[in-house]
């Protein structure tokens, strides 16, 4: 029996590319004893002059400011907002208290708000250049938070230029932003300057250098680096999908089996989705080869293992996957019994006609006849076929006035139209 190719490639998995988070603000340091080295001592822009001269006004800003890191929203507004408002407060102090501000509303979710007290603070002109630069880097992060992606590029890039500072996370940053905008090959340029800069690169980042190159078209690549990410991390269940999910979009479904195989032999299937998707991978495999039964046979132990754990729920949706997998494999009463489970929660008549179809071949023609009907009542994607499928069980039945109906209602469907009419011709009730 020649099986259609009913099932479609699984869609490819979403790599899940993290935002930068806020960072700590820079707290108030006018005044220490301690001097220390300066952050960007190669710097283009002109150092300030400070204008913050009164302690009792420098007290009330640090503490409002401990505030906001403690997460006192309610006592770092009551100390923050009265020096932005206050005319007579030092330029120094607004900027500060208004880059707190900018925190609270960062964390309260306003990210646009936390983008214009920021902008406010910098705007005002009179911060020194170490805290300066901190927040120029902080806007950039507020930036890619808001997808406002080319804003956080423009603003990294002055950044980096002003400052005359390199970083692994500044390309980082830049890199998920020109992700974001699609940007796949300064993407990929952005984070393998990130990745030459420290010996500590952020497993995230090779989650956008792979996404990057799978976009890009660079499938192979992907794909080796998605075995490497995972052969140092075996364990990890996002390596692993990842890995999975490049190897997809390569076609190499092969050696996306053999991972998830690897991954299932070490104990580390825990979810429905890693039998589910391991048993859709047999089954894609299987359709491209000439036998595809050794392939389905396998993907019906796959699930049986995962529903014997109770890892994979009877739901509608994998006691169709499961009856798909028998009937492929061969095994007719399996492939039944699934979809008569499959047919009182399901969504559509699918499950059904394809039972119908298989008690049918089983000589089953009653069964088959009530079951294929159900289905068409409920819906199929292929109406003519299922008629013709039914006109098959009222013939085994001896109904030829029934198969004649069900025939004509074939015949209105384009896909079977042709069919039909000629079975019509022959059996004589062709108008």
């Amino acid at each position: 029996m020649k099986h259609a190719p009913f099932l479609k490639l699984l869609g490819g998995a979403a790599l899940a590319l993290a935002l930068v988070s806020g960072p700590a603000i820079a707290r108030d340091r006018h005044g220490d004893k301690e001097t220390k080295q300066a952050l960007y001592p190669n710097a283009t822009r002109k150092e300030p002059k400070l204008d913050l001269t009164s302690e009792r006004e420098q007290k009330k800003l640090n503490d409002g400011l401990d505030a906001v890191n403690a997460g006192d929203k309610d006592k770092a507004m009551q100390l923050l907002q009265p020096i932005v408002d206050d005319k007579d407060s030092s330029k120094y102090a607004q900027s500060l208290a208004l880059q707190g501000i900018a925190n609270l509303k960062y964390n309260d979710g306003d990210v646009k708000g936390a983008i214009d007290a920021l902008k406010r603070s910098l705007d005002i002109g009179v911060l020194p250049n170490d805290t300066y630069f901190q927040l120029e880097y902080e806007l950039a992060q507020f930036y890619l938070a808001d997808e406002q992606y080319q804003q956080a590029i423009d603003t990294i890039e002055k950044w980096r230029a002003e400052g005359r500072k390199e970083t692994a996370e500044s390309y980082a940053l830049e890199g998920n932003a020109y992700y974001r905008l699609e940007k796949y090959p300064e993407a990929i340029a952005a984070i393998k300057k990130a990745q030459s800069l420290t010996d500590k690169p952020q497993a995230s980042w090779n989650q956008i250098l792979m996404a990057s190159y799978a976009e890009s078209g660079q499938t192979d690549q992907a794909a080796q680096l998605a075995q490497q990410q995972l052969a140092a991390n075996p364990n990890d269940t996002t390596a692993l999908t990842n890995a999975v999910a490049v190897l997809m979009q390569a076609q190499k479904y092969p050696q996306a089996i053999d991972l998830m195989e690897k991954s299932r032999a070490a104990g580390n299937f825990k979810t429905e989705k890693d039998y589910v998707n391991l048993a859709k991978l047999y089954l894609i495999t299987g359709q491209d080869s000439d036998d595809p039964k050794p392939n389905a046979t396998k993907a019906v132990g796959v699930l049986d293992e995962g529903m014997s754990k109770g890892v994979v729920p009877a739901s509608y949706d994998n006691l169709k996957l499961m009856g798909d997998a028998a009937y492929i494999a061969g095994n007719e009463d399996k492939a039944i019994a699934s979809y008569r489970k499959a047919i009182p929660n399901a969504k559509d008549g699918e499950a059904a006609v394809r039972a119908g179809q298989l008690l049918i071949s089983q000589q089953k023609y009653g069964e088959a006849k009530t079951l294929i009907q159900q289905g068409i009542d409920k819906g199929v994607q292929h109406r003519g076929t299922a008629y013709m499928l039914l006109a098959e069980a009222e013939r085994g039945l001896k109904n030829k006035a029934g198969a004649i109906a069900a025939m004509k209602k074939a015949a209105q469907d384009p896909e079977t139209s042709a069919k039909a009419k000629a079975w019509l011709k022959q059996a004589g009730a062709g108008k």
